[in-house]
């Protein structure tokens, strides 16, 4: 499906966003720190275009959206995503780079990743403004204490993911992970 998402840095404006096109919120944990790249993301999958920009200060974009693994329980009160800004490695081109992250990455981080809720991938498919990015992986544990302790199964997995995410990301490129909490 495609969505309108927008990265930016105003929490009332994100919700106020969200409100009228009847999108998803997330917003900064309160446990992050504050020299971040966004502090909000609202995806909304709606031709409202100049509703979900007046949220966008940091980045605006058209993504498809890949459920990864999508949450099959009620969602935990605490659940925290950690989001991660994509850009792709030089040498490949976005094609290349999308292709990779969902073919070889996602099973790759599903069996890497095991108390990890929900798995999205936000492809780009048209940056409308903002920060230069690729995708934007959207990771949900049910608590800040599953994503600190558990991101990773073993340090094999980790190991892993960092070798194949360096194959088709800019590492030192890409945004750093912000975690949000989704709001509504």
């Amino acid at each position: 499906m495609l969505e309108l998402v927008a990265l930016g840095s105003n929490p009332t404006v994100a919700a106020e966003a969200a409100e009228a096109t009847g999108g998803a919120l997330y917003v900064k944990h309160h446990g992050e720190r504050d020299t971040i790249p966004y502090t909000t993301l609202v995806r909304a999958a709606t031709d409202a275009i100049e509703s979900v920009a007046r949220a966008a200060d940091v980045g605006l974009y058209v993504c498809f959206a890949r459920a990864v693994k999508p949450e099959r329980r009620p969602l935990p009160p605490e659940r925290v995503i950690a989001s991660f800004g994509l850009v792709r490695h030089p040498d490949r081109s976005h094609r290349e780079a999308d292709d990779h992250w969902r073919d070889l990455h996602g099973p790759l981080a599903l069996a890497s990743h095991s108390a990890m809720c929900d798995y999205t991938q936000l492809s780009v498919v048209v940056p409308v403004s903002g920060l230069p990015l690729d995708g934007i992986a959207l990771c949900a544990f049910e608590s800040r204490q599953d994503l600190r302790e558990k991101f990773f199964d073993d340090d094999e997995a980790r190991s892993a993911i960092q070798a194949d995410v360096s194959a088709f990301a800019d590492t030192s490129g890409s945004p750093r992970r912000v975690v949000l909490v989704q709001q509504r």
